[in-house]
């Protein structure tokens, strides 16, 4: 009997020997109908997408960072400086942030659903957020009311749990340091950079990259000044308003991409009306808040910054005064119990390895216990979102 030739039970006779049947076209394989099945199911199910009323996702938005072009006419540049929208049929709007000059070719997307920085552009500074001025670059309300407090705020999840914030200062005073404590301390953790520093550009965006917030810190005059010296450029009761206006607007300059100041000593200055009201005026004006250490009882920079209509932060605790690694986790857990007990707690430290060092193992046992690390814009009192 072949092998080969077509018998069917049902077509054969019982006991009757049937001619094979001549062979007809081949059909095809079942994989073959498995694949054309698979086929016509995505076929269908991206017409029926399409064709819905509300597609399953909804619009979102893409923030580009794209190259400028060498050859761009100097007004094409101009107005290419800005980030700019574009709509696509679907819905989704496309921003377009001018990449630095030196960057690549390269096209990044982020999806601002995501939580977190788009980190790729966290370190350009907003064209409309500046004035260019003799000394570099000075932060100014936008023309549409927009300030640097809101745009280069990190953001956060918004809930009303246990919130601290700490501050970490001094970057941009010792190379190695400010590296470290940039590559180890968490994004929640906000940087302040001293402005008598080295490079503070390159280390600004360095950490904008990594995800921190940031704060200039600005020299005022201590108490038994000029003994105790803050620096080069210190604000000083005795100098004029306008001496010390050029003195705040050289550290001012000194980068961007902040979202305040907080004062470098002071005590002396803090507490003198006439040499704080104008210097707390402008730095609303500009729309940054001010961040003030704690370290003065005798401090008027809360009242002046509601006069102002400024952000404003108080300190509750300073951490590293005794740079023991067992004292500087004590001083956090205290910080944790304030922020039990009403809230939210303020910390603020130096760029000390052991400091930093004990900050990162503290957050990360923080958050286990339901503490949210936020950066220090979160805990601001803004009269103008109140």
């Amino acid at each position: 009997m072949d092998s080969k030739a077509d018998r069917s039970d049902l077509n054969q006779p019982l006991g009757l020997n049937v001619r094979p049947q001549r062979a007809g076209l081949a059909l095809p394989p079942l994989s073959t109908f498995a694949f054309w099945f698979a086929v016509l199911v995505v076929f269908g199910t991206s017409t029926g997408i399409a064709l819905r009323d509300r597609p399953f996702r909804s619009a979102t938005q893409a923030v580009v960072s794209v190259p400028q072009e060498e050859t761009d006419t100097a007004s094409q540049q101009a107005a290419r400086s800005e980030p700019t929208e574009t709509r696509t049929d679907g819905g989704a709007s496309i921003i377009r942030v001018p990449a630095p000059a030196s960057s690549d070719s390269s096209i990044v997307i982020h999806d601002p659903t995501a939580k977190g920085q788009n980190l790729r552009v966290a370190h350009l500074p907003d064209r409309a957020l500046i004035e260019e001025s003799e000394l570099g670059p000075l932060p100014i309300r936008a023309a549409d009311g927009r300030r640097p407090f809101d745009v280069y705020a990190r953001p956060w999840s918004g809930a009303r749990g246990a919130r601290v914030a700490i501050v970490i200062g001094g970057l941009g005073v010792s190379q190695t340091g400010t590296q470290e404590a940039i590559a180890s301390l968490p994004p929640e953790v906000t940087l302040a950079f001293a402005s008598g520093g080295n490079s503070i550009d390159r280390w600004m965006q360095t950490a904008r990259q990594a995800g921190h917030e940031i704060l200039m810190q600005v020299p005022m005059e201590p108490f038994d000044y000029p003994n105790v010296d803050p620096g080069k450029n210190t604000l000083t009761v005795d100098a004029s308003a306008a001496e010390n206006a050029q003195r705040l607007h050289v550290a001012l300059t000194r980068t961007t991409n902040y979202v305040g100041v907080m004062n470098y000593l002071g005590g002396r200055f803090v507490a003198d009306d006439a040499a704080l009201r104008p210097v707390m005026n402008e730095l609303a004006a500009r729309g940054l808040m001010f961040l003030d250490d704690g370290s003065s009882a005798r401090s008027l920079t809360g009242e002046l910054a509601e006069t102002a209509r400024g952000p404003f932060a108080a300190a509750d605790l300073q951490i590293d005064n005794i740079r023991e690694r067992g004292d500087i986790l004590k001083k956090l857990d205290e910080a944790e119990r304030t922020a039990r007990a009403k809230g939210y707690a303020i910390a603020i430290g130096s760029a000390f390895q052991g400091t930093v060092s004990a900050v990162t193992e503290w957050v990360a046992e923080a958050k286990r216990r339901g503490i949210e690390v936020v950066p220090i814009s979160a805990l601001a009192n803004d009269p103008e979102n109140p």
